[in-house]
C-alpha cells in the first residue's frame, strides 16, 4: 500500500553556498577576483583558493588563469575547478522537489489540483522564475528538478545528451529475470523503440515485484508503457535520479537547494 504523504513542507535540510554578502569590485566594473569568486560560492577558504589558481586548477570562460588578480564577472563567467563548473551566479536556482503522488507536473492547474507550483509558490512570489525540468505524470513519484536556468534544463531533457534518469517501480506478476535482456534489447512501443540503459530485479514476493530501471528518455509514461508492454503493468514508480542528482530521503513535498558538487555534476553532463 503507498503511504499517504504531506503538503509541501520546508525541507530540513538546504545547501547553502558560503561567503560573506555584498560585492567586491571598483566603480569601473571590473568584476569581483577570483580567489573571492571562489570563496564566496563555497569551494574554499581565499588562501586555499588562491593555491589552486597558482596549481593551475581554474579555468574562466575556457582558459586556465593562474595570475591572482584576475578579476571576473559572476553574473556572466563560467568557472570550473578541475574541470567541474562551479556556480558562481547567484541568481542561478537550482533545486530538488519530491513530487508526492497525484500531483501535477505544472506551475499552475485550472482545475485547482495540487501541482509543482503550490510547492514552489513562495520562491516564485519573491521573485525566482521557476520552471521544472520535464515532468512526471501525476501518479508518479519523486525527483523532480526545478531551475531557472532555461539552456540547462533543455539540454537535461534532450535525450541526445543521454543523461540518466532512475525510477524504481512496483509491477504485478513475478518479474522474469530473463526479461532484463530484452528490455536492455530493445522493445518496440507504438512510437518507436526504447531500450533500457539498465535493469535490474531488487525483490520478487507473492505475486509482486520491485526493479530499477535506467533510461536516458523521458517520452511520455515511457516507463509504465514499456514494463506494460512486457506483461508487468506498474503498480506503483518512483523516480530516484536524475544523472548524479539523487532523491535520498527527501520528505515528498519538499524542496532541497542542490549542492556544489551535484549542480556542477548536472552542466558537465550536457556539456555546459
Amino acid at each position: 500500500m503507498v503511504p499517504v504523504i504531506s503538503n509541501a513542507k520546508p525541507a530540513r535540510r538546504q545547501n547553502v553556498a558560503s561567503g560573506a554578502d555584498g560585492a567586491e569590485g571598483d566603480a569601473a566594473g571590473e568584476g569581483l577576483r577570483l580567489q573571492k569568486v571562489l570563496a564566496q560560492a563555497g569551494v574554499a577558504s581565499r588562501r586555499v583558493a588562491e593555491d589552486m589558481i597558482a596549481d593551475g586548477r581554474v579555468e574562466v570562460d575556457g582558459e586556465i588563469v593562474t595570475e591572482q588578480g584576475r578579476r571576473v564577472h559572476p553574473d556572466t563567467a563560467v568557472v570550473r575547478v578541475d574541470g567541474v563548473r562551479v556556480m558562481v551566479n547567484e541568481n542561478l536556482v537550482h533545486l530538488a522537489l519530491n513530487k508526492p503522488r497525484g500531483w501535477q507536473s505544472t506551475m499552475s492547474d485550472d482545475l485547482g489540483r495540487p501541482c509543482v507550483g503550490d510547492i514552489v509558490a513562495e520562491r516564485v512570489a519573491a521573485g525566482q522564475r521557476l520552471f521544472h525540468v520535464g515532468r512526471l505524470d501525476a501518479e508518479t513519484e519523486g525527483l523532480l528538478l526545478v531551475t531557472n536556468d532555461g539552456e540547462l534544463a533543455h539540454r537535461l531533457m534532450h535525450p541526445s545528451y543521454e543523461v540518466p534518469k532512475t525510477y524504481l517501480a512496483w509491477v504485478t506478476g513475478e518479474f522474469e529475470r530473463s526479461l532484463g535482456k530484452k528490455l536492455r534489447n530493445g522493445v518496440e512501443l507504438e512510437d518507436g523503440p526504447v531500450k533500457a540503459d539498465r535493469f535490474s530485479v531488487l525483490e520478487v514476493t507473492e505475486g509482486k515485484s520491485l526493479v530499477r530501471i535506467v533510461l536516458h528518455e523521458g517520452r511520455k509514461h515511457v516507463v509504465r508503457r514499456l514494463l506494460a508492454e512486457v506483461g508487468y503493468p506498474v503498480e506503483r514508480l518512483v523516480r530516484t535520479h536524475v544523472g548524479a542528482v539523487a532523491l535520498g530521503e527527501q520528505r515528498p513535498g519538499t524542496l532541497r537547494v542542490l549542492g556544489r558538487d551535484e549542480v556542477g555534476a548536472l552542466y558537465k553532463a550536457v556539456g555546459l
